[in-house]
Order: C-alpha cells, then sequence, then structure tokens
C-alpha cells in the first residue's frame, strides 16, 4: 500500500532530520544545563530547520528540468541570515555587561550543524557538535579559571590606595 508513497528518499531525509534533532538536544542540553534560555528545543529546531531547508533545497534541483537553474547555497545564506536574527534576539545587555553572545553563537553553529547534516556530511556534523560541546564545557572551565586567576593576581584598591 505504502511502496509508492514513502520513497528510499523520504527515509533518508526523514533519517536525516533525526540525526540533526539528536545533535541540537545535545547542544541545547548543555545550555539548558548551563541555565540559558536557548535549550534543547530551540536548538534541536535550528539544527533540524537548516537540515529540512537543505534537503529540501537539494530535492528541487534533483527534481527539476533541466532549463530551471537553481542554486541550494542560496538556501544556506538565508539559514544564515536567519540565524543571525534569531541570535540577535539571544543577546542582551544588562548591568553594563552583554549576555547571551555564546548562546548566539552556540544557534549560529548548530544551524551549521543542520546544514552539514542535509548536504549528508554526517562525521563532519558530529566531530563539529562534539567540538562546540568542547568549546561550550571545557573552554568555559578553564575560562573561570583563568578569570579567578587574573582577578587573584591584581593588586588590590587598597595596595593601588597606600
Amino acid at each position: 500500500m505504502f511502496e509508492n508513497f514513502v520513497t528510499a528518499t523520504d527515509i533518508t531525509v526523514c533519517l536525516q532530520l533525526v540525526v540533526a534533532m539528536i545533535l541540537g538536544l545535545i547542544l541545547g542540553g548543555e545550555r539548558t544545563l548551563a541555565g540559558k534560555n536557548a535549550g534543547m528545543r530551540t536548538h534541536s529546531f535550528v539544527s533540524m530547520a537548516s537540515t529540512l531547508f537543505v534537503t529540501s533545497a537539494l530535492l528541487i534541483v534533483n527534481g527539476t528540468s533541466a532549463g530551471i537553474h537553481y542554486d541550494p547555497l542560496h538556501v544556506v545564506s538565508g539559514i544564515i541570515t536567519g540565524i543571525g536574527f534569531i541570535g540577535a534576539g539571544t543577546i542582551l545587555f544588562r548591568h553594563s555587561a552583554l549576555e547571551g553572545l555564546t548562546t548566539a553563537a552556540g544557534l549560529w553553529v548548530t544551524a551549521a550543524i543542520g546544514v552539514s547534516v542535509g548536504f549528508g556530511f554526517y562525521i563532519i556534523a558530529i566531530f563539529a557538535t562534539l567540538m562546540t560541546l568542547f568549546v561550550f564545557r571545557a573552554v568555559w572551565f578553564a575560562e573561570n579559571r583563568l578569570k579567578m586567576w587574573h582577578e587573584d593576581s591584581e593588586p588590590s584598591n587598597q595596595d593601588q590606595v597606600a
């Protein structure tokens, strides 16, 4: 009954969406643990949407006649612009401090990971996810240690007055 309804391409795209969702959930999980607003759902949506845009563009290119010229890289350009808009919404200025830059950058990387999955570059997408997790967690830890070391090494205001 469904043999003419569901194609191998449909199954492939569905599996790509699952991979994109999982990678987005991993990155969003870290942001949730870090107490950020853009968490698991946001990151998985960004990754899945990027994958869906790319796979749809590729399907259109592969299904069009020779007279129609369509470049799927224009879709990627639109994704980059759209994520810039979403990322800007995560950046806040509070008490003379900028917040949300890392989350905005993380959303940008998540979109790129989704694009990679959409083009079928699974190993690259998984590696980029692991690198992003490393930056989110390990570099955060190192950054905090560096800040504490720097604060401890600075002379206090009382030392400067005397």
